[in-house]
């Protein structure tokens, strides 16, 4: 496999440790269970790993707190157990990009310890500032945490620090040139491992403006537009620092950026050639099952993208937002959607998850078919709904309680994959014990086994449409919109084509079209004219059609 530009056009597996696959018998998924699946990997037919934070770290979100940058969580393994496992996916050519979390770090890392501890000069690698009012009792500023609730948490002696996060998540200070030198050695100590590269953890928010000035209002990922706290100028030279760490080996690693900006022009700033390579396109995954909604998004970020030499990027689904199933499980609006927004309405309205599943399987097949890099979320080759249901006290998002025990957060896209069996944890552990959460008790229907030779199941599909995006999309060109009625989305590259049927009717396809993979076994007619709804196609197109 070539190294140059792999980046471009691969499709990367994001692998959400904790809930991939358990080989120690916990119910926590870790790096053993990750090595004794990669054929699995290898044979679905992506090109990558994207792992989710597998550093120490005490979980006060999901890893993302992490208190060291260079080992290992002994819940996940050891640093040699990580080694054995780069060492065994490049066997298999697939390259392993790792999550960096720079603009926080875990209350218990040691350099936010030496700050509470009042050892001199550490708190200025943090956000520390007295407090307003009589004696300092209100916060610096107005700032709220994106979980909900104040952005700033008091100390014994009065003064306050900034979380945006969690209160075990303290906001780094990136003006503090040890904190920059920081970071350059943590890449450097896992590029020197064999690592491909980074996912950037809220890539946006490392820099704040100066003074850090009242916001006035909330506080979300997507308020980049407005806010103080997020996509400041600043940014671009702390990126440009890490790509000539980058440059400093052969092949270059890559950095993909979780960006929430205001617009693809802002987004584009991020991907200049002496900056970083990718940025996830979540345009896409926040538009509704509507063709002029995703042929405007598709619009947009592919023109942006170009402006600045870089592939777009296309992903549907995450460990933060509502799994596509259930997304596309009830009625689509006008407007992109929030995951915030789309939690809201799970009360209001019930899924209908089986037209979750048809929409879901058309859409794999436009992203499969779009230039660039795709992205998928380890469940979505099974098509796993969000789990909406879940008790209480296993709820370990801290947007729960952060939110007062209103919003329930994130946790319903984190439960452990189905292997195999008809009983939990359905081959997820070698033994029969409780997964860290509890899996459905209908998933054994969904699980790997069941649909490993089900041609029509979600993962034949997925192999299906990753063999042929290989073979045949890779390298098929530019994109073109052909005409097409309302509902329908027809798009073309070279000699084939991918036609998207949104609409509640079947529509005729032209002429001259030989189907190459359909998205469901009912999506054309036996005549071969019509596109059933909520379905996609790939075809080629004869030299004579349109």
């Amino acid at each position: 496999m070539s190294t140059a530009g792999w980046w471009q056009t691969a499709v990367v597996y994001q692998v959400y440790i904790r809930s991939f696959a358990d080989g120690s018998g916990d119910g926590i998924g870790d790096i053993a269970g990750l090595r004794s699946r990669l054929d699995y990997l290898k044979d679905l037919g992506v090109d990558a790993l994207w792992i989710n934070p597998w550093y120490p770290s005490p979980q006060a979100d999901a890893g993302y707190d992490v208190a060291d940058y260079c080992d290992i969580d002994p819940v996940y393994g050891t640093l040699g157990a990580a080694q054995d496992f780069l060492d065994e996916a490049h066997t298999a050519g697939l390259r392993v990009l790792l999550d960096i979390v720079p603009n926080h770090t875990s209350s218990a890392h040691r350099w936010f310890t030496a700050a509470l501890a009042g050892e001199p000069g550490a708190r200025e690698r943090y956000h520390f500032r007295p407090g307003r009012g009589p004696g300092g009792e209100r916060p610096p500023n107005d700032w709220q945490s994106v979980f909900g609730g104040p952005a700033w948490t008091r100390v014994p002696d009065g003064s306050w620090y900034l979380h945006l996060f969690a209160p075990a998540q303290p906001d780094l200070n990136w003006e503090h040139p040890e904190v920059r030198r920081e970071f350059e050695d943590v890449l450097r100590f896992w590029f020197d491992r064999g690592v491909d590269g980074f996912r950037i953890d809220v890539a946006h928010g490392l820099v704040k403006a100066a003074g850090l000035p009242d916001r006035d209002a909330g506080i979300g990922m997507l308020d980049s537009a407005t806010h103080p706290a997020w996509d400041q100028d600043g940014v671009h030279a702390i990126y440009r620092g890490w790509r000539s760490v980058a440059a400093e080996y052969d092949p270059e690693p890559v950095f993909i950026a979780e960006a929430w900006v205001a617009d693809n022009e802002r987004l584009a700033r991020y991907l200049r050639p002496d900056e970083l390579h990718t940025a996830f396109q979540f345009d896409f995954l926040r538009a509704p099952w509507r063709a002029a909604s995703l042929r405007e998004v598709i619009d947009d970020a592919t023109v942006a993208a170009a402006s600045v030499g870089a592939p777009p990027t296309w992903v549907l689904s995450n460990h933060d937002v509502t799994r596509t199933v259930t997304r596309y499980a009830r009625s689509q609006p006008e407007h992109l959607v929030g995951t915030d927004w789309e939690r809201k309405r799970w009360a209001q309205e019930a899924a209908d998850h089986e037209l979750g599943r048809r929409r879901a399987r058309a859409c794999a097949l436009l992203q499969l078919a779009l230039p660039g890099t795709a992205y998928v979320y380890q469940g979505e080759e099974l098509g796993l709904e969000e789990v909406e249901v879940l008790p209480d006290e296993v709820r370990q998002d801290p947007t729960f309680a952060q939110s007062g025990f209103t919003d329930v957060g994130r946790d319903g896209c984190r439960v452990p994959l189905p292997w195999s069996g008809g009983a939990a944890p359905y081959g997820f552990s070698p033994a029969a014990v409780p997964t860290w959460l509890p899996q459905p008790p209908h998933w054994g229907a969904h699980s790997v086994a069941a649909q490993r030779d089900d041609p029509s199941s979600f993962l034949s599909l997925y192999r299906a449409a990753l063999a042929l995006r290989n073979r045949w999309w890779r390298d098929a060109g530019p994109p073109r919109w052909l005409e097409s009625l309302d509902g329908v989305l027809a798009l073309r590259r070279g000699d084939l084509g991918c036609w998207v049927n949104t609409s509640e009717r079947p529509v005729t396809l032209p002429d001259g079209l030989s189907v190459l993979l359909a998205s469901v076994p009912d999506a054309v007619a036996r005549s071969g004219k019509e596109l059933a709804p909520d379905a996609a196609v790939w075809v080629q197109i004869a030299p004579t059609a349109l």
